[in-house]
């Protein structure tokens, strides 16, 4: 890739990568509040701000580095996590579900906003390919977040949220895996698996999701 079309697509993309994770996480932050755990607030985590959410390495090195090591082929990042104490929340198995989809969940909805910005620009005529790119940009960033975020393994959200699905005996067991999750979900991700099993799958389920939601909107523009 050229160094010009390399500094657009950073730019196409830093706007959505930095809502995306920046509500993600926020949005844990909220729900926790509201189910009963002040964690997050006490430390200054349930805020809008990018730069409370940015982890050095996760958000930053580790995505440049693995961008140029596979010429864009694989791309994996993370934020700093909201801090969650589950023991604090009023019904704490089943709070956390709740706490844990709330990630997922405002990706989902951002890549519905995005869509629907996407709709309003074509249809009153734009043709500026920037900002075009930047809509179904953050219509991908949002649903890859949403669906690999669900992928049911701790210490991702869906598998704490599996945690609190799963009757006690079977939850625990599970939750003890989550020392070890990222390294097992890396591992997964590189063998393939998480791609071809569950990314791919779920967010062409994604994509139909918001070709139904955004519907009525498209037809009132034709």
């Amino acid at each position: 890739m050229e160094p010009t079309e390399l500094i657009q697509t950073v730019l196409i993309y830093a706007l959505p990568v930095l809502f995306a994770i920046t509500i993600h996480e926020a949005a844990h932050g909220y729900a926790a509040r509201h189910f009963g755990d002040n964690t997050a607030a006490m430390m200054g985590r349930i805020t809008l701000n990018p730069i409370k959410h940015i982890d050095p390495i996760g958000t930053i090195l580790m995505p440049l580095l693995l961008y140029f090591a596979t010429s864009g082929a694989f791309l994996f990042g993370y934020a700093k996590p909201v801090p969650v104490r589950f023991d604090h929340l009023r019904h704490p198995k089943r709070d956390m579900i709740w706490v844990a989809l709330a990630g997922p969940a405002s990706n989902f909805v951002q890549a519905v906003f995005w869509g629907l910005l996407l709709i309003v620009l074509v249809g009153t005529g734009l043709q500026e390919r920037f900002f075009l790119e930047m809509c179904r940009a953050g219509i991908l960033v949002n649903l890859v977040m949403w669906a690999f975020n669900l992928f049911p393994l701790p210490p991702l959200d869906g598998g704490r949220i599996l945690v609190g699905l799963l009757p006690w005996k079977q939850a625990q067991v599970l939750a003890r895996v989550e020392p070890y999750g990222f390294f097992i979900v890396m591992a997964l991700v590189i063998a393939g698996v998480v791609g071809s099993f569950w990314l791919r799958p779920l967010m062409s389920l994604g994509y139909s999701a918001i070709d139904l939601i955004l519907y009525p909107f498209m037809a009132l523009l034709r």
